[in-house]
């Protein structure tokens, strides 16, 4: 499987070291994040990362939903432990969970399938900021605070109406905010295509901290920034 260079496992410990966080988000992901800069005093493994280690593991399932419930350090000891038929938590030595897994429907195990499910919704993630988050700020008149972005990962889900197939793409559907004073709840929800089938849906959900009126110029320093970040990686 090509996740082998992004993790180390060592008996039931899995571990991710800064490098190879960054190198997944950058190479396969395409997200340019500053969080998972190898060198980031803010530095955690990317949630997508976590979601990819747990279809390696335990297959693709029919229905699926993701909870992030922290941020995973540099080389944190962690667990992937089935809590239950339906149930897969990745926690630490202490029990602390970093997202848990429920799982229903059949569940098949296809390297290429899998890898090809992994890098699909991955790329679709990389996106995020400039399919989703930008038009959403702008919709809006409101923006993250651009010293200190802070755009939180929460939970995926979807539903598969077949497992007969191989190759995969996530495809954008809607996307909406919803704003509580400083804080907005994104919405983004997508499809899953088969070639010129459709195989199901699905829908990704984030928190945008700290809002503020936008600020146009700022807004095209973050646009000139993430762009000028993707070229570097591209």
């Amino acid at each position: 499987m090509f996740l082998t260079d992004y993790f180390n496992k060592q008996n039931n410990n899995i571990t991710i070291t800064r490098k190879q966080a960054s190198d997944f988000a950058k190479k396969i992901a395409g997200d340019v994040n500053p969080i998972h800069d190898e060198d980031a005093k803010r530095f955690c493994v990317p949630g997508d990362l976590l979601f990819s280690l747990v279809l390696n593991q335990y297959g693709l399932s029919q229905q699926m939903q993701f909870r992030f419930e922290g941020m995973v350090g540099d080389a944190v000891p962690l667990h992937f432990r089935e809590a239950s038929e339906t149930l897969i938590r990745v926690e630490d030595e202490n029990g602390k969970a970093y997202l848990q897994a429920e799982r229903s429907g059949d569940t098949r195990y296809c390297e290429k399938q899998i890898a090809s499910f992994i890098r699909s919704y991955v790329a679709f993630s990389g996106l995020n900021f400039t399919h989703a988050i930008v038009p959403l700020m702008q919709e809006h008149q409101l923006m993250i605070n651009p010293s200190r972005p802070l755009v939180i990962y929460e939970s995926m889900g979807f539903e598969l109406s077949t497992l007969d197939f191989e190759e995969v793409e996530l495809q954008l559907v809607n996307k909406v905010m919803e704003v509580d004073g400083k804080r907005g709840d994104v919405t983004l929800t997508f499809k899953l295509m088969s070639g010129d089938t459709q195989v199901g849906t699905g829908c990704k959900t984030l928190v945008m901290s700290g809002l503020r009126p936008i600020d146009p110029q700022a807004i095209d320093e973050m646009i000139a920034e993430y762009s000028q970040r993707a070229a570097n990686i591209g």
